[in-house]
């Protein structure tokens, strides 16, 4: 499955940047408020919709891109917990295919949940491997641009008008990008990822987040 087209080049930026928005500076309070946004999305409809359909753009099903989202954020939590400098732990989450659509948001909740008491329990200056040395506020932002992207994509296939909130995105961008150009936050941070056009900009066919950090 080709099912996210971001590019992992890390782009090394001062330690000392962090993103604001919900709370002060990016961290366990931003990933429980967009697992709300995402509960309150997504939660009633986990009976009366099809699941099985695409994401959105993804090739992957919607049940199987909210898999992924539990997935990704506990990679996030264990590079916490663990703090490797040179790889991803060899680990990996399996939901069995009987558990439905209801099911596999208690695994997003558990995951979200791992990653915000990982970083509230992380020093400002642990760093662990994101594709480079990578601090407690970018793993923040990459687990909320995991489930604000992904429930974006689960809303399109479920047929939901859902948007990513302003706030929330703007932290995101703030943290992991270097060139967003005006607009909606929101708006900016689906067409930075390749889901939208943007004021006559085109559609992105690749991107990358601003990762690495650069310990002076």
């Amino acid at each position: 499955m080709n099912a996210d087209t971001r590019e992992e080049t890390p782009q090394p930026e001062p330690a000392a940047t962090t993103a604001t928005g919900v709370g002060g500076p990016m961290g366990g309070n931003h990933v429980r408020a967009a697992l709300d946004e995402v509960l309150r999305a997504l939660g009633p409809h986990t009976a009366d919709r099809d699941w099985s359909v695409p994401a959105g753009p993804l090739e992957w099903s919607c049940r199987e891109t909210a898999v992924h989202i539990a997935h990704d954020l506990l990679a996030y939590a264990g590079q916490l917990a663990a703090r490797p400098d040179d790889r991803y732990l060899p680990l990996d989450l399996t939901v069995p295919p009987e558990a439905g659509p209801a099911e596999v948001l208690t695994v997003v909740t558990a995951c979200a949940r791992l990653l915000a008491t990982a970083l509230d329990a992380a020093p400002a200056d642990l760093r662990a491997w994101h594709f480079g040395p990578f601090d407690p506020p970018g793993f923040a932002a990459m687990g909320v641009s995991e489930l604000l992207l992904h429930t974006h994509d689960i809303a399109l296939g479920l047929g939901l008008p859902w948007r990513p909130p302003a706030r929330l995105s703007a932290a995101v961008l703030d943290r992991l990008t270097t060139d967003a150009p005006p607009g909606g936050p929101g708006d900016v941070l689906l067409w930075h990822t390749g889901r939208g056009e943007l004021n006559g900009r085109p559609r992105k066919s690749s991107w990358t987040w601003r990762t690495a950090v650069a310990d002076s």
